[in-house]
């Protein structure tokens, strides 16, 4: 990062529209959890079906991070982000065209997660291309808190439209997110190419992992982070219905003001990303993530029994939960660009990818079982044990970050900060 004064500002400038196209291709990643109340009473779908559309689109993530993230070393992140933009806006439109059951919906909701997808580890890794590591925490934390300003805009604004308009009227607008992110990426992706983000000159898988303890157990601690993170996110926009609905609202009105709460949660968490990254680059990486995750995994643990508490108590804690889940987020993001070689980043973050991705596509559904273990949407203890689950994850998370710390390898990470 250059030090005069139009470099800062040309930095800062860029860095702000590449947020701004993450939030717009955020805004389809929690559509479906922003109408989820209403289409499994419409499609009568249990709570283990709902849960497996979640899970598609976390699977949908995984797997095209897989490809994407890798294509983005051979072909270049920009290409892959830009094309990515292109499918997302395309298909974002699909969903509320034809989805008209379990099915469909599953289906369809995969697909979009494929496309949103590329907008991810590609824009992490533009970004660590063009920021020193001084500096490159705070900006990363930026870039994944304007992924919660999208998923803001999807749960407020979308659960206004289906409490008046209905869900499909819902999906139809939020579909317009995507659109904005392809308007801007045409904007912010010409001209020449960043330095440091160039395509590599050959097509490998090989990752580098081998003997890299500080790496292996980075990515161990952030598949368990995915587990707790990704389930909670699923399932807070319904269980704040059924929370309202325990509290005497009627259910058709609760689904949308469900959501739009949960989106106050969100709002949590765009700040957690945003000073998750700018502390970890003072007081170190594993400080943060394990500060972190011990905050995260109590909410879990109690979360989900305060169904019937004072709502003021509830929105307290899920306020909490949401700072405390994604803090960690952008950090684990940083500290990944910082234990493995660059040329060598996008085919690392494809294994991340997979192993994250793919722990937060099976935790909404094992989520799900347990909620029909009980077979009633108001049972204090189907939400608790529920969340619950989560929980484990965050416990295992933060053992393998407190592993990583006590390595010599922790040296590496923030300028030696740990």
């Amino acid at each position: 990062m250059t030090g005069t004064g139009g470099g800062h500002r040309g930095h800062t400038l860029w860095l702000a529209g590449i947020c701004m196209a993450r939030a717009g291709s955020s805004v389809m990643s929690m559509a479906y959890p922003t109408v989820l109340a209403s289409v499994q009473e419409e499609w009568g779908l249990s709570f283990t079906a709902a849960g497996t559309i979640n899970s598609a689109t976390q699977a949908g993530t995984a797997l095209s991070l897989v490809v994407l993230s890798v294509l983005a070393d051979y072909l270049g992140p920009r290409a892959v982000f830009l094309g990515s933009a292109v499918l997302a806006a395309v298909t974002s439109f699909l969903i509320p065209i034809f989805a008209h059951g379990h099915a469909s919906a599953l289906v369809l909701f995969f697909l979009s997660a494929v496309a949103i997808a590329g907008t991810y580890t590609p824009g992490v890794m533009l970004i660590a291309a063009r920021f020193e590591p001084a500096r490159r925490g705070g900006a990363v934390g930026w870039f994944l808190a304007s992924s919660s300003v999208g998923y803001v805009l999807a749960l407020a604004i979308g659960g206004l439209v289906v409490a008046h308009a209905g869900w499909r009227a819902a999906l139809f607008v939020l579909a317009l997110g995507p659109v904005g992110c392809l308007l801007l990426s045409l904007v912010l992706f010409r001209g020449r190419t960043e330095r440091g983000a160039v395509p590599s000159s050959r097509f490998t898988w090989d990752t580098g992992l081998g003997g890299n303890r500080a790496a292996q157990l980075m990515i161990a601690g952030y598949v368990f982070h995915s587990w707790e993170l990704l389930g909670m996110w699923a399932w807070t926009p319904a269980f704040m219905t059924a929370v309202l609905v325990a509290h005497g609202t009627a259910p058709t009105p609760a689904a949308g003001l469900g959501a739009g709460l949960t989106a106050l949660f969100h709002v949590m968490g765009i700040a957690a990303s945003s000073t998750g990254g700018w502390l970890s680059d003072r007081w170190g990486r594993t400080a943060v993530i394990a500060g972190m995750m011990i905050v995260s995994s109590a909410c879990s643990f109690s979360f989900g029994w305060l169904l019937g508490a004072p709502f003021a108590l509830v929105l307290v804690a899920g306020c909490l939960y949401g700072f405390s889940a994604l803090g960690d987020s952008p950090v684990y993001s940083t500290g990944i660009t910082e234990t493995v070689p660059p040329a060598r980043l996008g085919s690392v973050l494809a294994i991340r990818s997979l192993l994250g991705f793919g722990a937060g596509a099976i935790a909404p559904s094992v989520f799900g079982m347990v909620l029909d273990l009980y077979q009633d949407r108001t049972a204090v203890a189907g939400w608790g044990w529920g969340f619950s689950v989560l929980g484990i994850g965050g416990v295992l998370g933060l053992a393998s970050i407190l592993w990583l710390r006590a390595l010599p390898e922790a040296r590496r990470l923030a300028g030696g900060k740990r």
